[in-house]
């Protein structure tokens, strides 16, 4: 008898980037637990190396990080064709309308505000990553 991997698909990256040791926590065990390889960055500019060597499906992104905000790093992503096909999530404390509409025109797929509800959050990931059959 043997044993194959290749009727597993490999599972998507997602990519956390925040600074507050909480929250990344809460949304590892969370990405895990939805059955997604989980990379963590802590800044701006880790995040678009972790970014460039590893290529997630998806970035859970903190607007405000040091080094570079989550707006900086959407732009970033979204004006290197490379990363085309990149799903971006902004999650942040900031909820006003001018800053969810900063984020959606830089390129956001998605904005969230926090504190969110978990629940919610694992369904626009699935919602986000179902629609290329990630």
């Amino acid at each position: 008898m043997t044993t194959t991997t290749t009727m597993t698909p490999t599972k998507p990256k997602v990519l956390i980037a925040d600074d507050e040791p909480n929250i990344v926590i809460s949304l590892e065990y969370l990405m895990k637990r939805e059955g997604y390889q989980v990379l963590v960055a802590r800044d701006g500019e880790q995040a678009l190396s972790m970014i460039r060597a590893e290529r997630p499906a998806l970035v859970l992104l903190d607007v405000m990080m040091p080094g570079r905000s989550g707006f900086e790093v959407c732009q970033s992503v979204r004006t290197d064709e490379a990363f085309a096909g990149m799903k971006i999530m902004l999650l942040t404390a900031k909820g006003r309308d001018t800053d969810v509409a900063q984020g959606m025109a830089l390129g956001a797929d998605a904005y969230m505000t926090k504190p969110f509800s978990t629940r919610e959050l694992a369904a626009r990931v699935r919602e986000l990553l179902g629609k290329d059959g990630a």
